[in-house]
Order: structure tokens, then C-alpha cells, then sequence
């Protein structure tokens, strides 16, 4: 029996030639290639045709994947890498990087090395501005969650807090930062001792209304970035 990548590369390779036969250069990305699928992963193509003026994407299903599709340039892709990390979440440089050949040209082995090399590089340094700004809402956040008593209210703070405490942490200490699955994964990447703090303590709280682990954990990452920011923060002043 094939395994899922083998199956995958089939399937992706039947896609290049059935939907999308003149393009140039074409890559399989995504949980199949990183061995992390589920039964409903989708199949993550980068399709490249150097004719295109501007890049779109498109949703199908073939053959009962369902299949994310990225039509780009050489040119557009690179507006792409400088937006995501200009952002510090890495989508399309780590999609870039990871991706297998399905069908090879030139282009592709300078994208390659660009997205790896700018994974291996990190986002752009936070200025003051944007430190004080990130610290200050979080403060703020946190103060939220730390007064709530209403518990729906409480998951919807939490929630955001999670959110928002973990791109701190990641973004304040010069690393990449990631949304959804990747939030987590990427301060794994960084410290998976971190990560399973950050789990367990939002775990405990969503499961039981504790918060203190919570609160711990956030008060120490603002300590480590020069403490919580409320007094004398303005904006568009």
C-alpha cells in the first residue's frame, strides 16, 4: 500500500497535467511533505507561470483531495516573501522552501535558496515603536483577562490572549510567528519547553477557569521585554 506523500506526488502530479499543463515549474507543499496530514488536509500547490501579471489562488477537489492552489511568477512571488516577512509570519517562504518538485525549471532554484535563506535569517527586528505598541496591548489584554468573572467572556479574552501573548514572545525575541496551527509550532520551533507551558497553562484554564498559570507565564514574557507598558503610551498622537 502507497503511503500518503507517494499518494500525494501521484495526485499532484495527475493536477499540473489535467488543470494546469502550460505552467512552468510546479511544487507539492504543505502537511503531506512534512508528514504531518490528517484525513482532511488539503493538498497545497505553488504552480509558476511566468506569463501572469498578477498571482491568484483557487480551491477544488480531485479525485477526493481537496487541493489549494497558488498561481504565481518569479515576480509575484517575491512581493509575497517581502509582505510575510515584513509581517514575520513566513506562509509562503516556508511553502517555498519545503516544497517538492513536480516540475522543475530554472526559476525554481533561486526561490528555493531565497526562501531558505530567509527563513534561516528571521523577520525584521521590532523597532521601539512597535514594541511599546505590542506591549501595551497585551498589558491591556491581560489586565482583561486577569478581571473577567464572566467565563463566556473569559474564552474570548483568553482566546485572543493566547493569540496575542505567543506573538509577543516570538516577534519581541527576534523569531517568526505563525497563525492557526502554525502560532504554536513556530514557538516550538523556538523553545518547545515554552510551547508545552503555553499549552498546559491555557489548557488548565479552558478546562477548569484556572488562571493563574496563565497569568504567570504572560507577566514573564513581558518582564523579559522590559515589563507591562500602560502609563505615558499614546498612539496618532
Amino acid at each position: 500500500m502507497n503511503d500518503p506523500l507517494s499518494c500525494a506526488k501521484r495526485t499532484a502530479r495527475l493536477i499540473v497535467e489535467s488543470h494546469y499543463p502550460d505552467c512552468d515549474a510546479a511544487l507539492l507543499a504543505g502537511s503531506f511533505v512534512r508528514g504531518q496530514a490528517t484525513a482532511t488536509s488539503d493538498l497545497d500547490l505553488i504552480l509558476f507561470r511566468e506569463s501572469i501579471k498578477a498571482s491568484y489562488r483557487e480551491s477544488f477537489t480531485f479525485d477526493d483531495y481537496p487541493v489549494e492552489a497558488f498561481i504565481h511568477s518569479s515576480t509575484t512571488i517575491r512581493t509575497f516573501f517581502r509582505q510575510d516577512r515584513e509581517r514575520g509570519r513566513p506562509s509562503m517562504q516556508r511553502m517555498v522552501a519545503e516544497g517538492l518538485v513536480l516540475r522543475d525549471h530554472d526559476l525554481l532554484k533561486p526561490l528555493k535558496e531565497q526562501a531558505e535563506s530567509e527563513l534561516l535569517t528571521g523577520p525584521p527586528v521590532l523597532s521601539l515603536t512597535e514594541m511599546n505598541r505590542t506591549r501595551y496591548f497585551l498589558t491591556d489584554l491581560l489586565d482583561d483577562f486577569i478581571g473577567v468573572s464572566d467565563r463566556t467572556d473569559g474564552l474570548g479574552i483568553a482566546t485572543r490572549l493566547l493569540e496575542q501573548a505567543t506573538d509577543f514572545r516570538l516577534r519581541a525575541s527576534g523569531h517568526w510567528t505563525g497563525q492557526g496551527k502554525w502560532l504554536i509550532r513556530s514557538l516550538a520551533i523556538v523553545d518547545p519547553v515554552e510551547a508545552k507551558r503555553l499549552a498546559d497553562a491555557f489548557n488548565l484554564y479552558f478546562r477548569s477557569d484556572q488562571k493563574q498559570a496563565v497569568i504567570d507565564l504572560v507577566e514573564q514574557w513581558l518582564d523579559s521585554h522590559g515589563g507591562r507598558y500602560f502609563d505615558g503610551f499614546s498612539i496618532g498622537k
